[in-house]
């Protein structure tokens, strides 16, 4: 499999100014640090990164001449731009056994009949070795029908990955599709005004 390598370099400097000069501002901890190390990637590699494996991303990061495994831990983003604040790496060993949660891709939505798929849960935690711990979990909903659910049944994961969710937790649910409720139309009529303007005019009966 190949490896998806970030370089991280010691910060030194003030996390606005590590931005201005195209850097993201980090942390590295996990396993094999005793204090949280500040750090800044490349925001180009970062980004890559994240759009190619998600915010949950296995990576390994070169820092200070070593080599370690670990994860994207927390991704922090503007509210209003989305540009990258702050990201959090988790160096752990290969063998180390973690607990995750790992986000749900549903695949074939626009192909459902006369139906919507309703998500309950788009995450799934699950434990495991860290080398074998997936991007994400992808489900084909496609062949769906009304009243289907997606539940752990549907995924597949390596056999020594566990789910540790309820056995009979529902992620995703097949439903109709809620058409608008029709708005009565108003007809306005309109009337000539009387000899004086707004008054109402009256009819007498015969």
């Amino acid at each position: 499999m190949e490896e998806t390598i970030l370089d991280a370099l010691e910060r030194t400097i003030e996390p606005k100014q590590c931005r201005e000069a195209g850097f993201t501002p980090g942390v590295l901890y996990g396993d094999s640090v005793t204090n949280a190390i500040s750090v800044q990637f490349e925001t180009a590699a970062m980004k890559k990164v994240l759009a190619t494996h998600g915010s949950n991303a296995k990576v390994w990061v070169n820092y200070d001449g070593n080599k370690k495994f670990g994860f994207v831990k927390e991704v922090q983003r503007h509210p209003v731009t989305s540009k990258l604040v702050h990201v959090d790496v988790f160096l752990v060993s290969q063998d180390h056994e973690i607990k995750m949660q790992i986000p749900i891709n549903f695949e074939g939505r626009d192909n459902l009949v006369n139906a919507m798929l309703q998500v309950q849960k788009p995450e799934i935690e699950v434990l495991g070795k860290a080398a074998l711990m997936p991007d994400s979990v992808t489900v084909d909903v496609s062949a769906m029908v009304l009243g289907d659910t997606i539940t752990s049944k549907n995924f597949v994961l390596d056999a020594q990955i566990k789910i540790t969710d309820d056995e009979d937790e529902v992620y995703a649910t097949i439903t109709a599709i809620k058409e608008l409720a029709e708005v009565p139309e108003t007809v306005v009529v309109a009337t000539e005004a009387g000899p004086e303007d707004g008054a109402e005019a009256t009819t007498e009966a015969e």
